[in-house]
């Protein structure tokens, strides 16, 4: 899980953004994006949970990679990989505790990529 917020709050900068909405979207087949709180154990939590319902075994027809990754896979039938947020002032809409989060378990690839686009308003 790696928290995207400082990111996006970057890019609304460098655009010079007033209000509108940003999007948020993750070219990959195996990540997907959360907004939730981070830092006090939900970021944990989360991926507790997606451990319990998805689990890393053979069960998955998908099978290329490590033992389990069909359920990375699935992941963003989950997670979407999209999210879009609205911006106010050039600040990001959020709830106080809210952070956008990129979520991918896939051991096999590290890199990831992530697009911010911004509809103005």
């Amino acid at each position: 899980m790696y928290d995207l917020t400082a990111d996006c709050e970057r890019f609304l900068a460098e655009e010079g953004a007033v209000d509108g909405l940003l999007h948020v979207w993750v070219p990959h087949a195996t990540a997907g994006l959360a907004v939730l709180e981070t830092g006090a154990g939900s970021d944990d939590d989360l991926l507790t949970a997606l451990s319990r319902l998805l689990p890393r075994d053979e069960a998955w027809r998908h099978r290329h990679g490590t033992p389990g990754h069909g359920r990375d896979h699935v992941l963003p039938a989950f997670l979407p990989p999209y999210a879009t947020i609205p911006v106010l002032a050039g600040r990001l809409a959020t709830g106080t505790w809210q952070s956008i989060c990129l979520v991918d378990t896939n051991v096999d690839n590290p890199v990831r990529h992530v697009r911010f686009s911004l509809l103005r308003g």
